[in-house]
């Protein structure tokens, strides 16, 4: 995790510092979620422009693997496309994702619209970044080019620099290594070389991840 955070690459986006605007979208054909109603914990919400697309599967699936480390921040990732509820469904179910992919279907575009994340010449949205904080705020915002995934870089970053971490939970270095906290350090101050390293870090921004790569 070494790259630098990243910035928005043009202005038509939300910048940080913005409150974030309020929705309500359909997680399921039988439930809705209010953003609202995770006020208290950091939010990442994650635009992209359709279900089964190559990259945006690539996106979802990378999120899906690295969910526990979303979690170290008592983060809630969220998926927001125009597609309806029965093809986030249905694509969650192939794909086996573990968070919600809400349908800015109807009407088409329009949270996509207030985050500034929506295409009008091709119906869909961008495929743009939020991190917002406890307070409904956002903190950093990103603009990926469409056929290009974003990595994860970027959000963990934003989420460290927040400062508040999910208890039980400890730094991570940025060479993707355990890094010593107070629960690490010994009696006479030196950290605790019997901790192991973390699993290979998540893919660096910009890096396209296939298929066969993100098979178990």
């Amino acid at each position: 995790m070494a790259s630098a955070p990243q910035t928005a690459t043009v202005s038509s986006i939300l910048e940080p510092g913005t409150r974030a605007p309020d929705f309500e979208l359909r997680s399921s054909p039988d439930d809705s979620l209010r953003l609202s109603e995770l006020r208290g914990r950091p939010v990442i919400l994650a635009f992209y422009p359709a279900d089964w697309s190559p990259v945006c599967g690539d996106q979802m699936a990378l999120y899906n693997e690295i969910l526990d480390e979303f979690a170290e921040f008592d983060a809630q990732l969220l998926g927001i496309s125009v597609d309806g509820v029965w093809c986030h469904a249905e694509f969650a179910k192939q794909r086996g994702l573990r968070f919600p992919l809400l349908s800015d279907f109807e009407p088409k575009g329009a949270v996509a619209r207030r985050y500034g994340a929506y295409l009008d010449e091709a119906g869909i949205a961008r495929r743009a970044l939020f991190v917002i904080d406890r307070d409904g705020v956002v903190q950093w915002s990103y603009l990926s080019p469409p056929d290009v995934n974003p990595g994860a870089d970027g959000i963990l970053h934003a989420l460290e620099s927040l400062g508040d971490r999910a208890p039980g939970t400890q730094r991570r270095a940025d060479d993707g290594t355990h890094a010593a906290g107070p629960a690490d350090a010994q009696a006479d101050g030196q950290p605790d070389e019997s901790a192991g390293p973390h699993p290979p870090e998540r893919a660096r921004p910009h890096s396209v991840r296939t298929d066969a790569e993100l098979r178990p």
